[in-house]
């Protein structure tokens, strides 16, 4: 089937039942809008990918080589590292668990952490009495991030098939940095926050973190073909191979998944996976009540929280909101509440991010492809 059609046919038997923007997840794309984001594909230097998905129907368009050794091309179901955007769906699972009663979003963290983690946090001076599941999921609780300090950075390229634990990655970022100030004060992206919650899912579920999130989150419902969590799951027999990805012209494709794994990142997803969740999780298909959602997207009251709401990024562009994620290798996705349009796009080099982003984003808000007549 053509990457300009849409996946799942089988899906026709079930799309009755859910929501539109379900039924329209079938639909043949529509042809202007995928051509106009071939045109714009094609004006950059780096192979990227777009998928959209509305209540009108869908596009898509892919330029370039997912791998340059091989001339494998770049599709929309080219899977890739998604980085950071595995950070919405790691918070959406906590969502899920508050949406259930299984957790309190303001509950403090010294008795739902592992002894070890909450011991480095302790002994570097963190009150975990104080910092909440909320302050963790919205990058209020003082923690830096172990993946922004360069000698990470450099003991990866020095040692990339090294196998990071958690315990590592939290015990660096103690060695890295003190506290960056009080719980709930103030912003500050942190990975380790992240890392923090995989393992706060994994002893409230007793589940293994890719498990976990599958299950809560219910994603075997969703047509998502080439999604799984790197060395913790094994990938779909849909999935075709990742592509190369690269930063700085430095291509990290084989750098073990570890240093960034366990909550932080992790995930594997095509640009056509990555829109279907986006767009699921904005039309009621990941939460049973629409209050979990609003929870979701309400800003804190910390300085910075207008930019970051519980896992995912919130702009105004014009007079349009937009709900987003990114990952740092050159992932971004984004919803559309005004155009009820999810897009998301991935390249294969850092450096095409800036542009990657400014596509994604204005896709969302003007996109509404025509339904097939």
């Amino acid at each position: 089937m053509s990457q300009r059609h849409l996946i799942c046919s089988q899906l026709l038997v079930v799309a009755m039942a859910v929501s539109l923007t379900a039924v329209a997840a079938c639909r043949p794309v529509a042809d202007p809008v995928s051509m106009a984001l071939e045109r714009e594909l094609k004006a950059q230097s780096r192979p990227m990918a777009i998928f959209v998905v509305s209540v009108e129907g869908s596009a898509a368009a892919a330029t370039g080589l997912a791998d340059a050794e091989t001339g494998r091309a770049m599709t929309v179901d080219t899977p890739v590292r998604v980085a950071s955007v595995t950070k919405t769906l790691v918070a959406a699972t906590l969502l899920r668990l508050w949406e259930q009663h299984r957790i309190d979003l303001d509950a403090p963290i010294d008795s739902l952490l592992s002894p070890k983690l909450e011991n480095l946090l302790r002994n570097d001076g963190f009150d975990t009495r104080r910092i909440t599941i909320r302050h963790l999921l919205g990058h209020s609780a003082g923690l830096d991030s172990y993946s922004s300090d360069d000698r990470f950075r450099e003991a990866v390229l020095a040692e990339p098939r090294r196998i990071w634990t958690p315990e590592d990655q939290v015990r660096l970022t103690m060695e890295y940095a003190d506290p960056l100030g009080a719980p709930g004060k103030a912003f500050h992206y942190s990975d380790t926050g992240y890392v923090l919650l995989g393992d706060i899912i994994v002893r409230l579920t007793g589940l293994d973190l890719a498990t976990a999130v599958r299950r809560e989150l219910r994603l075997m419902k969703l047509p998502l073909n080439a999604t799984w969590w790197e060395s913790l799951e094994v990938a779909p027999p849909s999935a075709g191979p990742r592509a190369r990805q690269y930063v700085d012209e430095v291509e990290l494709t084989n750098v073990h998944p570890s240093i960034d794994l366990y909550g932080s990142g992790g995930l594997v997803m095509s640009a056509r996976d990555v829109a279907i969740f986006f767009s699921a999780l904005f039309s009621g298909r990941i939460y049973d009540r629409p209050e979990t959602l609003q929870e979701m997207l309400r800003p804190g009251q910390h300085e910075g929280a207008e930019r970051y709401r519980l896992g995912i990024f919130a702009k105004r562009i014009g007079d349009q909101d937009l709900y987003c994620h990114g990952g740092v290798w050159g992932i971004m996705a984004c919803y559309s509440p005004s155009t009820r349009t999810a897009v998301a796009g991935v390249t294969t080099h850092r450096d095409a991010y800036d542009p990657l982003i400014d596509i994604v984003q204005a896709t969302a808000i003007r996109s509404q492809p025509k339904r097939d007549r």
